[in-house]
């Protein structure tokens, strides 16, 4: 097989029942224990290669357990055969099985090089003095194999490739690579299976020519290529991720079932109803990942025990969700963001994602307290939503998640549904002219239940001043004596502004009760 790129198979003849080769399609329910020692079930599609009663090997792949050559084995039979690469690739797979026979049949072989294969093998036998090579060859052919011919076009191979190159130039290169010629016909070598079209052809003299004589033009025609409003939105949002500091990663969509022990999924969560991979490399990238948390942690933990300070990373990550059971799984698009080290923190991946938000003009977003999301400190993680339907959590990981991957630190996560943020932005900008009008500042000290979301607050000032609020900014949060347990104290500055005319002392004392009203709906009230 090394030497001449044809793989072979011997038998003991004394195990063929019949003293038979017969090869054929498996059998109904079928069964044969290959030369690695594990019964393999056959499918009806698969090709063996059987004695009188029973298969005993899979042709192209690997012989049987019940014909192999063992100690005491007299007589030997070679075999020497050119299967079909698709047929064998086919049946390689479906067994789960890959050898350098099958990798060898899968590319298509010569089939006149099985006889000169096998009389090599015959001839080093006997150089070895392994055994006496009896004469006689049993041959079967279920085809000739011919030449096959393809027209030599040299006008259209010099348009294709853009060169000028003669006839005869063409077929002194063809020539080398053991093409003969009837007329303007080729006649391709049996061992050239990939030459059938006059592309082929070009291709082969391009290569002999010379890519670097080649001179490049460009494309012709009118068709000009664009992005969509969707490629132009993932863009944005990953060079908006690059500018807030974050690295781009990479990583696979399969992960192992263990993962989903290691980030605290409950044992009932439909998190753990993955897609399972058929003929997975391994355990570790057996099943399709529902959420792209494993895959951001691996990669933070690689980065922290490789000594790395800090790290902030993100990632377009593609979940699958299974659906029907004779249906293509629902493939969710997410961007996540993981950080640990020096400025990670809550606030910080909070600080990105309103930038992130604004720069994807997405507003009326809410975020709201969440502690009973598995993964996440009880205390220190947010959902975020939209219209009342969630579209991403933000938070610090759960220690016992971080221990699970051996970082001894705080790592920060937040992980944003990409389908809704396309949904509910806008990527067109509104010009608005510098402002012709003086603007009036007013602040607000409010109390207010501790549990009471600054968010909240913001909210009921926004609807209460409606489109004279230019800005609003919080400047102070207060706990202290001067102040009722379970309360604190938040300080708004109210930036009013109007854009046809001066306010007056009327409209902004109108606009700020409304404020109040809608504040003491949301449970503050002005401090005194």
């Amino acid at each position: 097989m090394l030497e001449y790129g044809q793989p072979m198979h011997s038998f003991d003849y004394r195990f063929l029942q019949g003293h038979k080769i017969i090869v054929r399609r498996a059998k109904e329910n079928e069964a044969i224990t290959t030369l690695d020692g594990t019964p393999r079930a056959l499918h009806p599609n698969n090709l063996v290669i059987a004695d009188e009663n029973r298969a005993v090997a899979v042709a192209g792949v690997m012989g049987g357990e019940n014909s192999e050559i063992v100690g005491d084995t007299t007589s030997i039979v070679f075999e020497s055969a050119c299967f079909n690469g698709p047929s064998v690739r086919t049946t390689a797979h479906d067994l789960g099985m890959r050898t350098d026979a099958s990798a060898l049949y899968e590319k298509g072989l010569d089939p006149n090089n099985c006889i000169p294969a096998l009389d090599r093998a015959c001839e080093l036998v006997e150089l070895l003095d392994a055994g006496d090579v009896t004469d006689g060859i049993l041959e079967s052919r279920h085809f000739t194999p011919e030449r096959h011919r393809v027209r030599l076009e040299t006008d259209w191979i010099n348009r294709f490739l853009g060169i000028s190159l003669s006839e005869e130039k063409m077929k002194q290169i063809l020539a080398d690579l053991d093409c003969e010629f009837e007329g303007d016909e080729i006649l391709v070598p049996t061992f050239r299976p990939d030459l059938v079209h006059k592309a082929d052809i070009a291709e082969e003299i391009a290569r002999f020519y010379g890519y670097d004589k080649i001179s490049s033009a460009s494309l012709h025609g009118g068709a000009q290529g664009k992005y969509t409003r969707r490629q132009k939105f993932e863009s944005l949002i990953g060079d908006t991720m690059l500018a807030l500091g974050a690295s781009e990663i990479m990583t696979y969509s399969f992960i192992s079932p263990k993962d989903y022990d290691k980030i605290r999924i409950p044992q009932d969560s439909p998190l753990r109803h993955s897609v399972v991979i058929s003929n997975p490399l391994g355990e570790d990238t057996s099943i399709m990942r529902t959420t792209a948390l494993p895959s951001m942690m691996e990669t933070l933990a690689r980065n922290y025990n490789n000594r790395n300070g800090s790290a902030c990373l993100y990632e377009l990550a593609t979940e699958y969700l299974p659906t029907a059971e004779d249906r293509l799984p629902e493939e969710k698009l997410k961007l996540i963001c993981g950080m640990y080290g020096e400025g990670a923190d809550f606030f910080t991946a909070k600080g990105m994602v309103e930038s992130l938000l604004e720069k994807l003009n997405v507003t009326d977003w809410a975020i709201e307290a969440s502690p009973a999301e598995f993964s996440y400190h009880p205390g220190r993680c947010a959902s975020l939503s939209l219209g009342g339907k969630p579209f991403g959590i933000i938070g610090e990981l759960h220690p016992e998640v971080t221990e699970n991957y051996g970082m001894d630190c705080r790592v920060i996560s937040f992980t944003l549904d990409v389908d809704s943020l396309f949904q509910n932005s806008s990527l067109e900008k509104i010009y608005r002219p510098l402002p012709k009008f003086p603007a009036v500042e007013r602040d607000l000290a409010l109390l207010c239940d501790d549990q009471i979301p600054v968010n909240t607050l913001e909210k009921a000032i926004r609807s209460g001043t409606g489109d004279l609020l230019e800005r609003i900014e919080l400047f102070d949060v207060y706990h202290g004596e001067q102040i009722e347990k379970g309360k604190k104290s938040v300080a708004f500055r109210v930036v009013l502004r109007s854009a046809d005319s001066t306010l007056t002392e009327e409209r902004i004392t109108r606009a700020m009760k409304r404020a109040v009203k809608e504040l003491e709906k949301a449970g503050a009230i002005l401090r005194s």
